[in-house]
């Protein structure tokens, strides 16, 4: 049970588990997210000793991906003792879908310090489970347990883990780990039904003032629909002792008036 299996030192192949939501016959990118940033730790790990934790990871999703093979490649942009900015790409047959760029920080003990404003939710034992796959097909999101506090449409407090690994028989770190989860969000309160309008997004930036504990991913989550075509899902990233950062999508919004086929981009 495993989103992609390493075949070589850049390659990986994709299972079906990572089957996407608007086309089950294409890769959900949420796993994909989650093997770049594992790639890009597994590419520090490799050339310093120092473990410099990543603040901030941006995804661009240039395409989509088939549920096949994949490449993977990674280079530093900026090179430094106490910060690195790295570029991760995952492409198919040649073609560049997604490229992330991840800060790398080193850590400072700033715990006499450390807090933050942001609101908690409630824990995953005090939500409700909530099976997505009533609204949302593909493997991917069949893999994931879910527990959501829904307010309104567009507005919702969820969790979310999966017994699925990221990649079979290696070891995941947590900031990895859960950016294979985060571009769940975007489905989790819809607005409107998928059935009417296809909002996929076309990015994906996660903030994190604290590492991630534990198996579990909260999401405070706020879907935002603009006049003209535009829109936004913003949440704020929890584990269960409370935020720990944030993350954002920005949507393109297509009245379909039938689901017919996944929105291209």
């Amino acid at each position: 049970m495993h989103y992609f299996e390493r075949l070589t030192e850049s390659t990986f192949l994709a299972t079906s588990y990572t089957g996407g939501a608007w086309n089950t016959e294409e890769q959900h990118v949420a796993p994909a997210l989650g093997l770049l940033a594992h790639v890009v730790e597994t590419d520090r790990d490799a050339r310093r000793g120092d473990g410099l934790s990543i603040g901030r990871i941006s995804y661009d999703i240039l395409g989509t991906l088939p549920i096949g093979e994949v490449e993977t490649s990674v280079r530093v942009l900026r090179a430094g003792r106490t910060i690195e900015l790295v570029e991760a790409t995952l492409s198919h047959g040649g073609r560049a879908a997604v490229v992330a760029r991840a800060w790398l920080m080193q850590a400072y003990d700033t715990e006499p310090i450390g807090g933050t404003s942001f609101p908690g939710i409630a824990a995953p034992d005090a939500m409700p489970a909530w099976d997505a796959t009533t609204v949302w097909p593909g493997g991917f999101i069949a893999s994931a347990e879910i527990r959501r506090d829904q307010v309104e449409p567009g507005r919702a407090s969820f969790w979310v883990r999966t017994p699925v690994a990221l990649v079979g028989g290696e070891k995941i770190g947590p900031v990895a780990r859960t950016a294979g989860l985060l571009d769940i969000a975007n489905g989790m309160t819809t607005r409107i039904s998928p059935v009417d309008v296809a909002f996929p997004n076309l990015d994906l930036t996660l903030h994190l003032f604290a590492e991630p504990q534990g198996e579990w991913v909260g999401f405070d989550t706020t879907v935002s629909f603009g006049a003209s075509g535009v829109g936004l899902t913003h949440s704020v990233v929890s584990d269960e002792k409370g935020p720990i950062g944030t993350s954002s999508q920005i949507l393109t919004v297509r009245p379909t008036g039938s689901r017919g086929a996944a929105p291209r981009l």
